[in-house]
């Protein structure tokens, strides 16, 4: 049985993929597949959620176990096959792709072909350019100043105002060996 899958953004309007897929295949299976058609690299940790019809996320099918809680079940997606969670035309996932930023790529089973079976998932519809891997936050190593910036610019900082390097006694520091 093959599973025909519709994978959507809520960030670019005209992307789509459509993907199909083995039953039997696992959801690792499943995420190096959508990874390679939306040409990310393999570097975040990703995460499955099975939604119901209003897209309201139940179970996570999570790349590594990272959780504490003994008492919680974990799915993995190595050991997760999607016959056990897929089972319907219009079943819902969500592809969690940067953790870090919260986003997601919508999945939808369009269609479920009985009777074939596919080793390898193919890309059967690309459509559009997926959004950017992860988000540019603003944060990054050219945007942080430097101590020399910092104590170069007209700030003032607490405490810096009315400092007399003959008021530093470094005697008063007393460092003991014991």
């Amino acid at each position: 049985m093959l599973f025909k899958i519709l994978i959507v953004s809520d960030e670019v309007d005209d992307f789509q993929r459509e993907i199909t897929i083995d039953a039997d295949a696992t959801f690792l299976d499943l995420n190096q597949a959508l990874l390679k058609a939306c040409g990310y690299k393999d570097d975040q940790v990703t995460s499955f959620y099975i939604c119901d019809e209003n897209w309201e996320q139940r179970e996570q099918i999570m790349r590594e176990d990272l959780t504490d809680a003994a008492d919680q079940d974990v799915y993995l997606m190595s050991e997760s096959h999607l016959r056990d969670f897929l089972n319907d035309v219009g079943d819902r996932l969500v592809f969690e792709f940067d953790p870090l930023g919260g986003r997601m790529l919508f999945i939808k089973v369009k269609d479920i072909i009985t009777g074939k079976n596919l080793k390898t998932p193919k890309v059967t519809l690309s459509h559009g350019k997926a959004p950017a891997q992860t988000k540019d936050n603003g944060l990054s190593l050219n945007s942080i100043k430097s101590d020399e910036d910092l104590l170069d610019s007209d700030d003032t900082f607490y405490g810096s105002e009315g400092f007399n390097d003959d008021e530093f006694d470094p005697d008063s520091f007393e460092i003991s060996d014991q």
